[in-house]
């Protein structure tokens, strides 16, 4: 059985962001970068996998973008995945998610792959798109939002969070494709021992050049800061005190109590 998970690495939320000098995209300059958190519920969703079902699975991690997206391919390594895909591509934050997906779509289409794990969105572009589409491109049937994931003998059962709280089960036989997200399990921190076992795991790097055929469906056409509209007011005191200060500019400020 053979199993590919994919991941993106984006900045961590901390991090102070600006817009880039044209304006289209944040600027990747004094930025700390992570595993996006939704593909860490993949990660370790196929790594659980692999561990139930022994050593005859494969599990390879793929990744698309610059040289640093290998330290989040490592620690999905570290995580237990067993070799892993770079596909180089130093601007991939300018293509939209149709393209994206058409590279791990053309890599994937001949490799047999059983079941394909991504997140369920990225937390920087958040379009929640790129795993559906690569479903649909190599003609996989595909489930997102997982908060349940099972699988025996071929088919998948899969929980999903519904709207309202509601939860929805979806069976599907295999090859299928899966997204995840929050509470669908707890991600492993990487042992130093499974690091040092991950540095001897191959890292195959491919240009995406190789592999992109799509055309851009979508532009991103800007970036910035959302306009400042003023700052709060902080009141102090008494609890009844405060009360006639809430009063006092409710009639004031506004025509709330008019």
């Amino acid at each position: 059985m053979k199993l590919l998970v994919c991941i993106k690495q984006v900045p961590d939320l901390e991090s102070r962001f600006k817009p880039d000098s044209e304006g289209v995209w944040y600027s990747e300059s004094d930025l700390a970068w992570r595993m996006n958190e939704y593909d860490e519920f993949a990660v370790e969703q196929a790594v659980q996998l692999r561990e139930k079902l022994g050593e005859t699975v494969e599990l390879t991690v793929l990744s698309i973008g610059p040289d640093r997206v290998v330290e989040a391919i490592k620690k999905a390594l570290a995580m237990g995945c067993d070799n892993a895909v770079h596909i180089q591509d130093p601007v991939a934050a300018a293509k939209d998610p149709w393209q994206i997906a058409s590279v791990i779509a053309v890599y994937a289409k001949d490799k047999g792959y059983d079941l394909i794990f991504t997140g369920m969105q990225s937390q920087d572009r958040g379009s929640a798109q790129v795993g559906v589409m690569v479903a649909e491109q190599l003609g996989y049937s595909s489930c997102t939002t997982l908060v349940g994931f099972e699988y025996d003998s071929g088919v998948v059962t899969a929980k999903r969070e519904l709207e309202g709280g509601i939860k929805g089960v979806v069976k599907m036989k295999t090859p299928a494709l899966v997204t995840c997200q929050l509470g669908l399990n707890v991600p492993r921190y990487p042992t130093l021992p499974n690091i040092m076992k991950s540095k001897k795991k191959e890292i195959i790097t491919l240009a995406v050049s190789d592999l992109l055929t799509a055309e851009p469906l979508a532009a991103t056409i800007s970036f910035y800061s959302p306009t400042k509209k003023g700052g709060g007011l902080v009141l102090e005191g008494e609890v009844a005190s405060l009360v006639d200060q809430v009063i006092g500019i409710l009639k004031e400020k506004t025509s709330v109590l008019r």
